[in-house]
């Protein structure tokens, strides 16, 4: 085995899976936070554990059985949600993974099934029908379209494509996409006066719904692409709420590419200068600003930044609390029930599973009107249940979500990353049940 010279966040995560532990043990074991131990498992590649804690996975390591040294090399090459090692030695030679069963155990279909699952979902990277010509549309120049769409024309147009965004409709989002971005540039053309300010406002909205499609599908550099197009757009109208929003999707992207500080830092500062400009005045503003706080409280809370999260989730609170309703001003979704579902994901992220399942049970839900948003609840309590150890609780969580929005749990690579996660860590019936739910989901073979 290849030694470790320096451990990553997946290098930890493969070492925890190869010793079948569970994050709140693995981190009892090492004598570290639960919350490292989870921002391991979510991070991988792009955190490095501190010092002392590389001493402590160095010792952990030296001191395992050779069963689970074994396990950690296969995991390591494959990847954390790669092709699992199954509990007995994999077979050497060409065909160690063919599926035959004869000499495996009565309970080793459920074994092969879910390395053929595993192993198939980590090529995956959810190439959803669709997506090459809005890439195409970013980086290309396009024929113009055969008709010029007049403003409001456009803005018909651009509201379909947000709505179907938040159902978790992402094909159609996709087929849109392809045929509206071209149409931009001949509308501003076309547009006089005003009338090419409301042009910039919505081409900064369609780039947002750009960023936000390829954030979902796991194209995190072209989404950092989208949102800079979303906000030079937003910049260009002049418009304090389009420029807002238009930082919203930036933070996201930024985040997403491992920039979390930053992320912080434009989330705050756009925040404070729509506040400045507009005090908040309408209730497009209102909404765009809470729906900013919250996007730097969930960057922060990537950070570890405790406080810093929680101070901005209060702001939020207090935003929610001002606007007075659970609305979608601005395409936000923004209102208190909102801010209860971030708190929901940041006391997740922060590794706090249990206090995620207690806020998540206060939520009513019957006011998270949004499938998108549902939907996302419902994957944040799966990952808080597989994080707790409560697989068969996880998978329900991921069952409801498919029901809520299949898109969302089929397109995704994160959900994909947290199914493979729940094939591997449950056992018996429910390890067969995630499988056999992964086939039915439509989840990429």
């Amino acid at each position: 085995m290849t030694p470790i010279t320096t451990w990553t966040g997946r290098d930890a995560t493969a070492l925890r899976q190869a010793a079948r532990m569970s994050v709140t043990a693995f981190a009892e074991h090492l004598g570290a936070a639960r919350r490292t131990v989870a921002k391991w498992s979510s991070q991988g590649d792009n955190v490095i554990p501190r010092a002392d804690m590389q001493a402590a996975l160095d010792t952990v390591l030296t001191r395992a059985t050779p069963e689970v040294r074994e396990r950690f090399a296969a995991l390591r090459a494959t990847g954390t949600n790669g092709a699992a090692a199954s509990t007995t030695p994999p077979h050497p030679g060409p065909d160690a993974d063919t599926g035959e069963d004869s000499h495996h155990s009565p309970d080793s279909d459920g074994d092969v099934q879910r390395r053929d699952f595993l192993r198939s979902a980590a090529v995956s990277v959810a190439a959803a029908p669709g997506v090459g010509p809005v890439l195409d549309a970013l980086v290309s120049p396009q024929q113009q379209p055969a008709t010029v769409l007049s403003v409001q024309q456009l803005s018909g147009k651009v509201a379909a494509v947000k709505r179907d965004y938040q159902a978790c409709r992402y094909e159609r989002v996709l087929d849109r996409l392809g045929t509206l971005l071209p149409a931009l540039e001949p509308a501003r053309t076309d547009a006089e006066g005003t009338q090419q300010r409301q042009v910039d406002v919505l081409a900064a909205e369609l780039y947002h719904v750009v960023g936000s499609v390829l954030l979902k599908l796991g194209d995190r550099a072209m989404a950092l692409v989208a949102a800079e197009r979303s906000t030079r757009a937003a910049a260009t109208s002049q418009d304090p709420v389009a420029v807002a929003a238009s930082a919203r999707i930036m933070a996201h992207a930024l985040m997403s590419n491992n920039h979390d500080e930053q992320a912080v830092t434009l989330a705050a500062d756009a925040a404070g200068v729509l506040d400045r400009d507009t005090g908040l005045a309408s209730t497009d503003a209102v909404a765009v600003y809470g729906a900013l706080v919250l996007r730097g409280a969930v960057a922060a809370a990537r950070r570890d930044d405790r406080d810093t999260a929680h101070t901005m989730l209060d702001e939020a609170t207090r935003a929610a609390t001002r606007l007075g309703y659970d609305g979608n001003d601005r395409w936000t979704g923004f209102g208190a029930t909102n801010v209860l579902l971030h708190r929901v994901n940041i006391a997740l992220t922060l590794g706090d599973a249990g206090t995620a399942i207690t806020i998540a049970r206060t939520i009513p839900l019957g006011k998270v009107t949004l499938a998108e948003r549902k939907a996302a609840l419902y994957v944040d309590v799966a990952r808080a249940y597989t994080q707790w150890g409560r697989h068969e609780q996880g998978l329900n969580a991921l069952r409801t979500a498919y029901e809520v929005a299949p898109e969302e749990i089929r397109c995704r690579p994160a959900v994909h990353r947290l199914t493979n996660d729940l094939a591997h860590l449950a056992t018996g019936p429910v390890r067969a049940a995630v499988v056999d739910f992964a086939r039915t989901a439509g989840i990429p073979r």
